[in-house]
């Protein structure tokens, strides 16, 4: 199996805590064997999830309500500074000009039918045309900006992470209605699957998707075509788990989350990738792959961290995935 990083490599889910984005860049980079471009949503509106990732539309304009992010005639303030806040970050990696494998991260397409608003207040996802509109304007925009940092970065070789939070409930009818008296009908796995599709194939960059929920919708990941799922251990079923080894016996990388993304004791790194360990014997794979595979990351994003937890995660996800080299049984 071959994969764009080295052996023992860890990576952050995408978020870090504060608003100093050149001193965050240089923590990851200098930190971590796969690097990425972190999110700073303590910038304020636009540096958010879902605003950065509405600022990937192509010709479908958003602007900030007090409910949060709606479609509009034209882009809002917060849209421009959106905007504004990727450009610098885009500058801050081209200043590194790094070589080798850089992750980048989107929001997928259904976190986003989930969060933002049509003009009249609805959730896109109750609109089947407009959740198709933004399916398709989301892989353009993708696909632009993949290029362009492949522009910036041409020794780098990119990763496409797609962050897909609310997905499963999507799929089981457990996102509110505006009012909140109701949920919004559930969207059909095979309309899930070729949506999500779309937006992993656009870039023609590895393809990752991360999922933070308990109920991971794992045969629609992997039939979307993710060559990555970021996800917990105990995320994995105990029963009906032949899907897992399966598609880790077919080349499907593991960015395994093994800590929490909020200040907590760690534990010794060796203990942290314990439940790897045992996903592996459990599952009958040979050892011998876990330190290739499997990518250690903290469990979600880690913009509720304080800063100091934030660093020492990373020290501690690169020393874990070291444990795995050197002693994967």
């Amino acid at each position: 199996m071959s994969f764009p990083w080295s052996e023992a490599s860890a990576t952050g889910v995408g978020s870090y805590p504060g608003t100093d984005a050149a001193g965050t860049v240089g923590n990851v980079f200098g930190e971590l064997p796969l690097p990425h471009l972190p999110e700073l949503p303590g910038r304020g509106p636009g540096a958010d999830m879902v605003g950065r990732g509405a600022a990937f539309l192509v010709e479908l304009p958003v602007h900030l309500q007090p409910s949060g992010w709606r479609f509009a005639d034209r882009p809002g303030v917060d849209m421009r500074r959106a905007h504004d806040y990727l450009k610098r970050d885009l500058d801050l990696l081209e200043e590194r000009d790094p070589e080798g494998p850089v992750k980048l991260q989107v929001c997928g397409p259904w976190t986003l039918a989930a969060s933002i608003e049509l003009p009249a207040g609805e959730r896109v996802l109750r609109d089947a045309g407009a959740v198709r509109d933004l399916v398709d304007s989301l892989a353009d925009g993708v696909r632009e900006h993949v290029a362009e940092v492949r522009r910036r970065l041409p020794r780098a070789e990119i990763l496409l992470q797609v962050d897909e939070p609310s997905l499963p409930a999507v799929l089981a009818a457990r996102i509110p209605t505006a009012s909140g008296f109701r949920t919004l009908r559930s969207v059909a796995a095979p309309v899930v699957q070729e949506g999500l599709r779309k937006v992993l194939a656009a870039a023609d960059a590895f393809p990752i998707v991360h999922c933070c929920a308990r109920d991971v919708p794992f045969k629609v990941l992997l039939g979307a075509g993710a060559r990555g799922l970021s996800v917990e251990p105990s995320a994995i079923p105990v029963k009906g788990d032949e899907v897992i080894g399966e598609a880790i016996e077919d080349g499907v990388a593991f960015f395994f989350g093994v800590i929490p993304g909020v200040d907590a004791p760690l534990p010794d790194p060796g203990r942290s990738v314990q439940p790897v360990r045992e996903l592996w014997r459990r599952l009958g794979i040979r050892p011998d792959s876990l330190a290739r595979q499997v990518v250690v990351t903290p469990a979600c994003g880690l913009a509720g961290a304080s800063p100091r937890y934030a660093r020492q995660a990373l020290e501690h996800c690169v020393n874990a995935a070291r444990s795995l080299s050197e002693n994967p049984e």
